[in-house]
């Protein structure tokens, strides 16, 4: 009767962990809603990586010191030079758009009908943008371009620059997308 009894208990818990084991969320699914951590440790200057997280691309893109000098000088040029329309969290303002200047977070949806912008993160005719060009991003479903801190250029279908999600740095190598430190 004891060996009936054993034999039955371990049919009971091989039956019950696939069940147990259903309860728990998937990969895909914590990733859909729950903060992403990204190790940003093999990130070269000048190279863009995208993650997800709830759903949506996110950028992270390694700025070189070049890349931060043409960010200067095209206040005239576009929407919201500063950032201070409320799409980002309010320690990312200003025209780095971000929490260390060497790096850019954006979510990689155009806010005009929610394409994913091409890159054009060269400079001049190099890019295929012509001679003017600063660097940045090309929305090819209408055209909006974004220069490389998300904010959009004036004259755009586009009404407003990239969004920023909350994030904060973990150490100088992770980045946490979808929490921040600073309760925003």
């Amino acid at each position: 009767m004891a060996a009936t009894a054993g034999v039955g208990a371990i049919a009971a818990v091989g039956v019950a962990t696939p069940f147990v084991a259903s309860f728990t969320p998937s990969e895909r699914a914590k990733a859909a809603g729950a903060p992403v951590e990204v190790d940003l440790s093999k990130l070269q200057p000048g190279e863009k990586m995208t993650v997800e997280w709830q759903g949506k691309p996110v950028w992270i893109l390694r700025r070189t010191p070049e890349m931060l000098a043409s960010l200067k000088g095209a206040e005239d040029r576009l929407v919201d030079p500063k950032s201070e329309a409320p799409q980002q969290p309010a320690y990312v303002k200003g025209e780095a758009r971000a929490i260390k200047p060497e790096y850019f977070v954006c979510i990689g949806i155009c806010t005009h009908l929610g394409c994913s912008p091409s890159d054009k993160l060269k400079k001049g005719a190099e890019s295929g943008m012509g001679e003017s060009w600063p660097g940045g991003f090309l929305c090819p479903c209408h055209g909006s371009q974004f220069d490389l801190a998300g904010r959009v250029f004036k004259s755009m279908p586009a009404p407003s620059n990239l969004v920023i999600p909350p994030h904060t740095y973990l150490s100088d190598t992770r980045l946490l997308i979808g929490e921040d430190s600073k309760g925003a």
